[in-house]
């Protein structure tokens, strides 16, 4: 039973020199045995984070009375109270780790995800939370839930307080709509310079709220899933990443990415990315997380489409509200299937095992990842290309499938299966009913070219000019290391691996990567090679026989000679236009 005095969560943040944010979790129980635990991990980042780890000195108050919990598990406590009296949870989270599923917290801004944040209290889970924010002089909150009278906020269970990320500062926030809902964004961090990114790019919020439509026009719907949204971006060094939440995102962008030449292409992708999910995610969710377990990892087999039909149509979605160039855009697209493409791991790993083992595998990627692994987001966007052009050779199209799926499930809050996804797919085009699930299984490479082909594009291969070795080198102080060796390759077949430190080649000191050049230009095609090198503190030697020179990058083109057709077909596909 709820208790009749809903949990008030207190979050001190005035000393932020600290980097300790003071909790005070008050509620009144309605039953003796007291149990509570935070999140191990947050919605949208699929890996066991523990973030217990930046928990300290958590202590339990009543009439007075200072008791200490009982750890039964990692992330778990329990008492068994003397009375029903109201009572308070007292601790401290360390805020030292700047992203966007953690916390934060300096003499700049701070900023929460309140899953690393948040206990949750056994009984207590659909009760309405109370968040209350104690700021230094001149900060300001910044909160996706609407405000209370009294200036704290109310969700209505603790799925919306852990769906809450909480943004701190002295930031100018800058409002917009979009179809007639209130947007906000709000931005931490200086571009190269040093403006606020909203007042030095007069355009920005006018073209993000073009994305937003897009993203409407491609869910078939006249406005936002959400009644007011907010966007918090953080503009560090060299940062990359978003998180979705129902009425927010938080999104995390290099202001060196930025001032490329592509970079406020790409920041509008990922904006376009986050707020897609919105609806493909956040309320068309796979059943999986209906309701979110948050203190164990749950094998979610559909990843593919939560992320991968996201990630194809990122890229798609500001070309199509009239932002950027054909050129940029292919140029994006065939990044992309290149990347697919020079990634072994797509011959081991299958797409529906990609999701699978998300929690142990994408998101602790080392250097042999490459080889034994292939991305749900990468995979699944490529997937999501021939799926498009497929259901197109139909009169149908990737578009209408999302559509019915909102309509279906989404709009009434129904998780999906996989069963529903092939469902809705084989109803635009019905050999994908076997041709689906054949290629979510296999580890062969879904049939791009024939797909492209009917747009009027083609892959263009480019080969490297020197003998092929199959590694790739780190140049440091020392010299050159081994970054990563490619499965199968000459530099596998010759023993080598990563972290060994190159010392010369064919008799040729190294010391960076001209020096490897200058050697491999100056040998025969196909003749051995001595490579030195030193491993563990010990200098050791390997013969190492080059192949030819390898595909080292794939582009995306028109086609010259494609049939006049195939032009409308892609103009029609790039627009996001159904037949």
């Amino acid at each position: 039973m709820p208790s009749p005095f809903p949990p008030s969560l207190c979050l001190d943040l005035r000393a932020p020199e600290s980097h300790l944010v003071g909790v005070r979790l008050r509620y009144q129980p309605s039953r003796r045995q007291l149990r509570f635990a935070l999140p191990a991990w947050t919605p949208g980042s699929y890996l066991i984070r523990d973030y217990v780890r930046q928990l300290e000195g958590l202590v339990i108050e009543q009439a007075g009375v200072e008791h200490q919990p009982r750890r039964v598990g990692p992330s778990q406590w329990e008492l068994v109270l003397p009375g029903l009296e109201p009572l308070e949870i007292r601790y401290s989270i360390l805020a030292t780790e700047l992203t966007v599923r953690t916390c934060h917290l300096d003499g700049d801004h701070g900023f929460l995800a309140l899953a690393a944040v948040a206990l949750e209290l056994e009984g207590e889970r659909w009760s309405p939370h109370r968040l209350v924010l104690e700021l230094p002089p001149g900060w300001r909150p910044f909160v996706p839930l609407p405000a209370d009278p009294e200036g704290t906020w109310t969700a209505r269970d603790f799925d919306q307080l852990v769906d809450t990320p909480v943004e701190v500062g002295p930031h100018p926030c800058h409002s917009f709509s979009v179809a007639g809902v209130p947007h906000r964004w709000v931005s931490w961090g200086r571009t190269l310079a040093g403006n606020d990114p909203v007042e030095e790019d007069a355009r920005w919020l006018a073209d993000v709220e073009q994305v937003c439509l897009a993203c409407c026009r491609l869910m078939g719907v006249e406005r936002p899933a959400a009644d007011h949204y907010l966007f918090v971006l953080h503009l560090n060094a060299d940062g990359y990443g978003g998180l979705e939440h129902d009425t927010s995102t938080v999104l995390q962008y290099g202001r060196r990415r930025l001032a490329r030449p592509d970079g406020r292409r790409k920041l509008l992708q990922l904006v376009a990315h986050e707020y897609l999910h919105q609806w493909n995610v956040r309320r068309l969710r796979p059943a999986e997380l209906t309701p979110y377990s948050y203190g164990q990892a749950v094998v979610i087999p559909t990843l593919w489409f939560a992320e991968g039909i996201t990630s194809y149509v990122d890229q798609l979605l500001p070309f199509s509200a009239g932002l950027g160039s054909l050129d940029g855009l292919l140029e994006d697209l065939g990044a992309d299937l290149s990347r697919y493409l020079l990634t072994p791991g797509r011959a081991v790993q299958s797409l529906r095992q990609s999701g699978e083992e998300a929690w142990v595998k994408l998101y602790r990627a080392d250097a042999h990842s490459p080889n034994n692994q292939i991305s749900y987001y990468l995979k699944g966007a490529v997937l999501a290309l021939v799926l498009d052009l497929h259901l197109r050779r139909h009169g149908s199209g990737l578009p209408a499938v999302l559509r019915h799926l909102w309509q279906r499930l989404g709009r009434v809050g129904r998780g999906y299966r996989e069963a529903d996804l092939i469902e809705a797919f084989a109803a635009g085009a019905p050999d994908l009913a076997t041709l689906l699930p054949a290629w979510l299984d296999g580890v062969e490479d879904p049939p791009l070219a024939e797909h492209l082909a009917d747009v009027g594009l083609s892959l263009e291969s480019r080969r490297s000019e020197t003998v092929w070795l199959g590694w790739q080198l780190q140049g440091r102080p020392e010299g050159l290391t081994v970054q990563r060796v490619v499965r199968d390759s000459p530099a596998q077949r010759a023993g080598l691996t990563v972290g060994d430190e190159l010392l010369a080649l064919n008799g040729w000191r190294l010391r960076q990567s001209e020096d490897l050049k200058a050697v491999l230009a100056s040998v025969d095609p196909g003749a051995p090679l001595q490579v030195l090198y030193v491993r563990d503190g010990q200098v050791r030697s390997a013969d190492l026989q080059p192949g030819p020179p390898a595909v080292e990058a794939w582009s995306l083109r028109i086609d010259p000679g494609a049939e006049p057709a195939a032009e409308a077909r892609r103009q029609r596909w790039l627009a996001l236009e159904c037949p």
